[in-house]
């Protein structure tokens, strides 16, 4: 015997300490590929081509089991391992169904956190914008427009054309003093 297969042995033996317990060995599933079946399953259950099938296998079912000789009937008028057949089927079906809408749920949550969470980007960016186009505005309010330069402009040319008038008046009067 080995030294461990020993001393386990020998702790079984001893009555003043717990046994530890054996374990059991559960198989393992991969839940996500458990999960895709199931929603496989689900959708195919909520299409009309299954109905259709079920509709056929049941009326199949009923006139074999009406119409055949009487030896050959396996489910006489009751039905009841048809109606066996088809509570299994709905007993597997309905958790099959809710673990679909489950994981169908939580896809939901995330997309809407997803969306909130771009929704919030989106208001950060757009008052971000919203600022730098006040921003804009007021450094544009104390920018001078093609309008007021243009008065100005002709302000400033009306100015020079009466600086010019005087001045040849003035020309004009010296001229005039000169050769008086």
């Amino acid at each position: 015997m080995t030294e461990l297969r020993r001393e386990r042995v020998e702790r079984l033996d001893r009555l003043d300490q717990p046994v530890e317990p054996g374990r059991v060995r559960l198989p393992r599933f991969d839940p996500e590929a458990f999960g895709q079946w199931s929603e496989n399953i689900a959708r195919y259950m909520g299409t009309a081509k299954f109905i259709v099938y079920m509709t056929i296998v049941i009326g199949a079912w009923f006139a074999w089991n009406t119409l055949a000789p009487a030896n050959m009937r396996f489910d006489p008028y009751t039905f009841t391992f048809l109606t066996l057949i088809l509570s299994l089927q709905a007993s597997y079906a309905a958790p099959l169904i809710l673990l679909a809408q489950n994981r169908q749920t939580d896809r939901d949550r995330l997309g809407m956190e997803e969306d909130r969470r771009r929704a919030a980007m989106q208001k950060a960016d757009t008052e971000y914008l919203t600022r730098e186009i006040a921003a804009l505005r007021i450094a544009l309010g104390e920018v001078a427009t093609r309008d007021f330069i243009r008065s100005e402009l002709a302000r400033v040319a009306e100015e020079l054309d009466e600086a010019a008038g005087r001045r040849q008046k003035l020309e004009r009067k010296e001229w005039e003093e000169e050769h008086s």
